[in-house]
């Protein structure tokens, strides 16, 4: 008879809550493609969970999270249900979604993702930690689909931290969703179909817009629907600085190829078009495979058919997975995908029946399991890495903000990192600390022990560890780094996250559910008994017997 394994006392294994709700299948985004998924899963039988973290607190948007609002956004937005108001109507779908039977759940915030893995064999199963800005708490799924949209690409200049500069997409999401802009003469930088969509959305609602301002010698989209309503469109033109007046910025100072003098252009909003990314924070932390895709925005992650990622039961749609992905089909495959896995897990079960997998699924993911059966990745990178027409256009941005534009350019607001000191290197002004050793070095000497990595720049610098939580720098760092080693973005590794992927007040994380075990014995989930032999007899006779004894590895001892 085979004794049964040894119990650790002090091991978490078996000491984590179950999770307060479980949701058969989960959605997290109510942009087109998340509520096409969870309409359609619903239609097929499913109960479905929808979150969205919209409409988006006063604080959030003070610090860009999750879009670059600039500080733009009028006093609208501090009035909570006339936010919730605006949103509904301006999103029909919700209103079918929730006619579908879905579980709408508006103002929650997915903060974090965990599927059981090598580093998390202690969790019951697959969880998300939910957030309504009050409490925290967990809720399984059976399956998961993400749908969390894009975000700004944001590249700066001098002058990038005055209210009124913004990305396209905040832009967006203060003109149509909350109708709460505070601006009115604009200039947009960016030509392509992201720039003359928001020009024409702010031509629609009154605004005036004074000028497209590209870097490359021609537009990189038709802007002739913009001539024809009085909008200049300035090529070969570079963004020299934004100067400030009273209430943000006043005027942005550009630069013509061949011109003898900077051309000024009164304004009260600069706008951001270069480009967008795909928003990947919770497929990043959950571990689903990432590759970087210059046709598809950046860093995004490898799907098969209908949107499955390298974890079972976990799908991606929209612009998340992609850009050029959104729409209502990518939502509508991913939703067939997830209730045709969750069929394979339970065989007996029809798309119209109701699953047994409502109560917390008992499905594991061993580290075996791999990728799903019938997963088919898409290709890792791009056939030509670093010269697909998009990557190409944010590099040619990038090199004319560094020529433009001074070295004490912010790199990183939330840290105030600027150009100078992220490629020089340097600590933290704030620290005030200075060595002979620190003052040699540079991006050229970190380039000679390897590749760069923004990881390793973010501990030496801080750059990217702000607030905003990298949201305002992390590609610009990565351009500026690929730029001085000479390399494609497609080599410069993607920067870790981690949860909590928004910011939270710690009180909000704290008031997570715990079991008593894990109150009780959270010092020794390490299980290292000698943590905490007592000072004064380490390295004393009476050690060895404290440990023979079976004590240390407990604070309580």
């Amino acid at each position: 008879m085979i004794p049964p394994a040894p119990v650790d006392p002090w091991a978490i294994d078996g000491k984590f809550a179950a999770p307060e709700e479980h949701a058969e299948l989960l959605v997290i985004g109510a942009g087109p493609a998340g509520l096409a998924a969870a309409t359609e899963a619903a239609r097929l039988g499913l109960r479905v969970v929808l979150v969205d973290e919209n409409p988006v607190p006063l604080s959030l948007m003070g610090i860009d999270v999750p879009l670059f609002y600039g500080q733009h956004m009028n006093a609208a937005v501090q009035e909570e249900a006339r936010m919730v108001e605006r949103l509904v109507a301006a999103t029909p779908a919700l209103e079918v979604a929730y006619d579908a039977g879905v579980d709408v759940r508006l103002g929650i915030t997915a903060w974090g993702a965990y599927a059981r893995g090598p580093a998390l064999q202690a969790l019951p199963h697959r969880v998300v930690g939910l957030t309504d800005g009050k409490r925290s708490w967990m809720c399984g799924f059976g399956a998961l689909i993400l749908a969390t949209g894009a975000r700004d690409l944001v590249l700066g200049f001098p002058g990038i931290d005055l209210p009124g500069v913004m990305g396209a997409q905040g832009l967006h999401s203060l003109l149509t969703r909350y109708d709460a802009f505070n601006g009115t003469r604009l200039v947009i930088l960016g030509s392509g179909e992201l720039a003359v969509s928001i020009a024409l959305a702010a031509l629609d609602r009154g605004l005036e817009v004074v000028a497209l301002v590209e870097v490359l010698p021609d537009a990189q989209a038709d802007t002739a629907p913009l001539a024809a309503r009085g909008v200049a469109v300035l090529t070969g033109t570079t963004i020299l600085r934004a100067e400030p007046g009273a209430m943000g910025v006043a005027t942005a100072i550009m630069q013509r190829a061949g011109a003898a003098a900077p051309e000024r252009l009164d304004c009260d909003t600069i706008c951001l078009a270069i480009g967008a990314v795909p928003a990947i924070e919770l497929a990043s932390v959950l571990g689903c495979r990432l590759a970087y895709r210059g046709d598809l925005g950046g860093h995004v992650p490898l799907t098969g058919a209908d949107g499955a990622t390298s974890l079972p039961g976990v799908f991606c749609a929209g612009d998340c997975a992609g850009l050029g992905k959104h729409g209502d089909a990518s939502g509508v495959g991913a939703a067939r995908a997830a209730a045709t896995w969750l069929q394979l897990l339970s065989p007996s079960a029809t798309p119209a029946a109701s699953h047994p997998h409502t109560a917390p699924s008992t499905h594991t993911m061993s580290a075996a399991e791999g990728a799903p059966v019938g997963w088919v990745p898409a290709s890792p990178t791009e056939s030509a890495p670093g010269q697909h027409t998009a990557t190409a256009y944010r590099l040619a941005w990038m090199r004319a903000l560094l020529t433009a534009g001074d070295a004490a350019t912010p790199a990183c607001l939330c840290e105030e990192v600027s150009r100078a000191e992220l490629l020089g290197i340097q600590p933290p002004r704030y620290l005030g600390w200075a060595s002979d050793c620190q003052t040699a070095r540079n991006a050229g000497t970190l380039l000679q022990d390897g590749p760069f990595n923004p990881d390793q720049i973010k501990r030496l610098t801080r750059a990217g560890m702000g607030h905003c939580q990298g949201r305002r720098c992390r590609e610009q760092i990565a351009l500026m780094l690929a730029v001085a080693s000479d390399r494609s973005p497609a080599a410069i590794p993607l920067a870790s996250y981690r949860a909590p992927v928004r910011p939270l007040p710690l009180s909000v994380l704290a008031d997570a559910a715990e079991s008593v075990d894990m109150r009780t014995q959270w010092d020794v989930w390490f299980g290292i008994r000698a943590q905490w032999v007592p000072y004064d007899i380490i390295g004393t006779e009476a050690e060895a017997a404290f440990l023979a004894a079976g004590s240390g590895g407990n604070m309580h001892a």
